[in-house]
C-alpha cells in the first residue's frame, strides 16, 4: 500500500535471519490494512448479528485463517520453483475479491433495510456459518494477494528456507492483526453511542464499501486507477 511493503521489504535486503523475520512480522501485520481486506471484513462484522468485540475478533480470525491458507498454498510455489500466477489467474481473483466486497455491501444495506441490524448478547446458532463465510472470504483474498507477497519475499530473502519460514510468519501476523482490527472494530460498534448512531451510519458505510468493490473490479483490469 502506497509502496510500504516495498520499503518495509527493504530493510531485509542483506540482513541476518532475525532481521528478515522480523520484517515478516511488519508485513503480516500491514498486510491485514490493505483497503480490500478492511472493505470486507467491517462489512462482514457490521452485517452479523453479534458485533460484541470478542465475535468481532473471531470473524476476523476467521478471515486471517483463510487468508493465510491459500497464501502459503500459492506462495510457497512461487518461492519454491520461482514462478508467479498467470496474469489473468491473479486478475480473475482480484475481480472475485470486489464481487465479494460489493456482496457483502449489498447485504449490510438488505439488512439494514429490513431492520435485521441489531445487538444480541450472545452468539446465535447461525454464527457457525459466519465463520465459515469468514474463512471462505479470507480464502478468496490470499489467492489475490499471494503473487504480491511471493514477489517481496523473493526480493528480499536469497535463502529459500528463510523464505518460506517468513511466509509462515507473515500469514501468522497477517491473520492475528485482522483478529485485532475486528475486535477494535466490534468493540466500538458495541459501544452505546454506535449502538445508537448505527442505523444512521450503517447506509454510508455500506454505500462506501459498494462503490469500493465496484471500484475494485474495474482496478483489477487496470480500467480504473489503484493506487494501493
Amino acid at each position: 500500500m502506497f509502496g510500504l511493503d516495498e520499503r518495509i521489504a527493504a530493510f531485509s535486503d542483506g540482513a541476518s535471519i532475525w532481521i528478515v523475520l522480523a520484517v515478516a512480522v511488519l508485513l503480516g501485520l500491514r498486510h491485514a490494512t490493505d483497503p480490500d481486506h478492511l472493505a470486507a471484513v467491517t462489512t462482514l462484522v457490521a452485517s452479523g448479528r453479534e458485533r460484541a468485540a470478542c465475535r468481532a475478533g473471531e470473524l476476523g480470525l476467521a478471515w486471517g485463517v483463510g487468508h493465510g491458507t491459500t497464501l502459503l498454498v500459492f506462495g510457497a510455489p512461487i518461492i519454491l520453483f520461482r514462478s508467479a500466477l498467470p496474469e489473468w489467474a491473479q486478475h480473475a481473483a482480484e475481480s472475485a475479491i470486489g464481487f465479494i466486497i460489493v456482496y457483502l455491501a449489498l447485504r449490510l444495506l438488505l439488512r439494514w433495510r429490513r431492520g435485521e441490524l441489531t445487538f444480541h448478547a450472545h452468539p446465535q446458532a447461525h454464527d457457525a456459518r459466519t465463520r465459515k463465510g469468514a474463512f471462505a472470504i479470507g480464502l478468496m483474498h490470499g489467492v489475490g494477494g499471494s503473487a504480491g507477497v511471493g514477489v517481496l519475499v523473493l526480493a528480499s530473502v536469497p535463502s529459500t528456507g528463510v523464505a518460506v519460514t517468513s511466509l509462515l510468519i507473515l500469514a501468522f501476523f497477517t491473520a492475528l492483526s485482522m483478529s485485532v482490527l475486528s475486535r477494535g472494530f466490534g468493540a466500538a460498534l458495541a459501544s452505546s453511542p454506535a449502538r445508537s448512531a448505527f442505523g444512521r451510519v450503517a447506509p454510508a458505510l455500506g454505500g462506501l464499501s459498494l462503490a469500493f468493490g465496484i471500484w475494485y473490479m474495474t482496478a483489477a483490469w487496470s480500467l480504473a486507477p489503484y493506487p494501493f
